[in-house]
C-alpha cells in the first residue's frame, strides 16, 4: 500500500487529497479538504494542517510517500512562483519540510491533461462532435481565476504533456466594441499591453462589465450594481465578501439584466476567439478540451452558438477548425485526479 498526496493549488483556493494505492486496485480517496489560499503565507502550513486533520479523522499515523501538486503558474525545474498568489514553491525544499520522499510540482493544466484518460462520458459535454484522430495533438484551455493552456503530443507511443503560459499572450480585439474595451483597460490600468487573461477569466468578466457600465451601454440592475460597488470598495483586501463574476453570470443566465447579458456575450465571444487562436497553432485533431472553473457553470451560454462561431471564424482556414472535436470538462476535480495519477507514477 502506498499513500499519495495530491494537490490543486490555485490563486483562490487550495484543495488537497490523500489517496491510497494498493496493487492494481483503483486509487482510493482517504481524505480531502479545501482551504482559502490567501489565508496562509505559503503551502507548508496548509499541508501540515491537512495531514493533522486526516490523521485525526482516520485515527492513524499517515506518512505520504509521494506528492504531486498542481500549481496555477509556470513550473520550471520543480519550482514555481504562483501567478495570482504571492507564493514561491520549490519541490526540493518541500520534501524535507513536509517529510515526503518525493514531491513533484506540475502546472495545473498539465494535471488536467494527466486526468483525461480517466474521464468518462458523464464528465464531458460535447460542443463540436468530430471523431478524434488518435495520433494527433490534444489541447486544453480553461478560464477561471486566470486563463490556462496546455497540450499533449504523441511521442514514441506515449503522450508528452507540455505546459504553456498561453493565457498571457496579447488580447486581440476583433470588433469596434472590443477595440474600445482594449483602450479602456489600457487606460484604466496604466499599462502598455493587455493579456487575453485580463478578458477571458473571472476578472475579465468583471472588467467587461465595468467597461460596458462606464460606456453607459445599459442601466445597471440594483442587485448587480450593489455587488459590483461592494467588490470595488474591497479592492486590495485579501478577503472579499462578494463574487461579482458569478453574480454577473447568473444574472445573464436568468436573462434578468441586459448589462450582464452583454457582458457574458462579449466574454464567450472572446473565449471562443482565443480557443480558436490556440487551436490554429496546434491543430488538436485529437480533441480540444475546455476546462477551468467558468465554462461548466455557464453551459447554456457556451452552447448557444457564439463560442463556436468565434472559434471557427478564421477566414479561409475555417474548415480546419470544424474538424476539431471540442468537449467541455464537467468534473471540477480533474486537477486532483490528474495530480494523483502523476504522483502514482513518480
Amino acid at each position: 500500500m502506498t499513500l499519495l498526496l495530491a494537490g490543486d493549488i490555485g490563486g483562490t483556493k487550495t484543495i488537497l487529497r490523500l489517496v491510497e494505492k494498493e496493487g492494481d486496485k483503483p486509487l482510493q480517496v482517504l481524505h480531502e479538504a479545501l482551504y482559502q489560499s490567501q489565508d496562509f503565507p505559503d503551502l507548508v502550513p496548509i499541508v501540515q494542517q491537512f495531514l493533522s486533520a486526516a490523521q485525526q479523522q482516520l485515527d492513524s499515523t499517515l506518512s505520504p510517500e509521494k506528492a504531486c501538486l498542481a500549481i496555477a503558474g509556470p513550473v520550471i525545474n520543480d519550482t514555481c512562483v504562483l501567478t495570482n498568489l504571492d507564493w514561491s514553491l520549490d519541490a526540493r525544499h518541500l520534501e524535507p519540510e513536509l517529510g515526503i520522499a518525493k514531491v513533484s510540482l506540475i502546472n495545473d493544466f498539465a494535471a488536467i491533461a494527466y486526468s483525461l484518460p480517466g474521464l468518462g462520458k458523464e464528465d464531458l459535454l460535447c460542443l463540436q462532435e468530430v471523431t478524434p484522430q488518435p495520433e494527433a495533438p490534444i489541447g486544453i484551455i480553461g478560464a477561471g481565476t486566470g486563463l490556462g493552456e496546455c497540450f499533449m503530443v504523441n511521442h514514441q507511443g506515449h503522450h508528452q504533456i507540455i505546459a504553456t503560459e498561453g493565457g498571457h499572450v496579447d488580447f486581440a480585439p476583433r470588433t469596434k466594441l472590443e477595440f474600445q474595451l482594449l483602450q479602456y483597460l489600457l487606460e484604466k490600468h496604466g499599462i502598455q499591453r493587455i493579456s487575453v487573461e485580463r478578458v477571458v477569466s473571472g476578472q475579465g468578466i468583471v472588467s467587461i462589465y465595468q467597461f460596458l457600465r462606464d460606456q453607459e451601454f445599459a442601466a445597471e440592475s440594483p442587485e448587480v450594481e450593489q455587488v459590483i460597488n461592494t467588490w470595488e470598495k474591497e479592492t486590495g483586501r485579501r478577503e472579499k465578501t462578494v463574487d461579482p463574476a458569478a453574480t454577473i453570470a447568473n444574472a445573464a443566465l436568468e436573462k434578468r439584466d441586459r448589462l450582464s447579458e452583454k457582458t457574458m456575450q462579449m466574454f464567450v465571444d472572446a473565449y471562443g476567439t482565443e480557443a480558436g487562436n490556440f487551436a490554429l497553432k496546434l491543430l488538436p485533431y485529437g480533441g480540444l478540451y475546455i476546462a477551468g472553473g467558468i465554462a461548466a457553470k455557464i453551459l447554456p451560454l457556451m452552447q448557444e452558438g457564439s463560442f463556436l462561431r468565434s472559434f471557427t471564424q478564421k477566414g479561409r482556414i475555417t474548415p480546419l477548425l470544424k474538424k476539431i472535436p471540442i468537449n467541455i470538462i464537467l468534473n471540477p476535480q480533474v486537477g486532483l485526479i490528474g495530480a494523483a495519477i502523476c504522483a502514482e507514477g513518480l
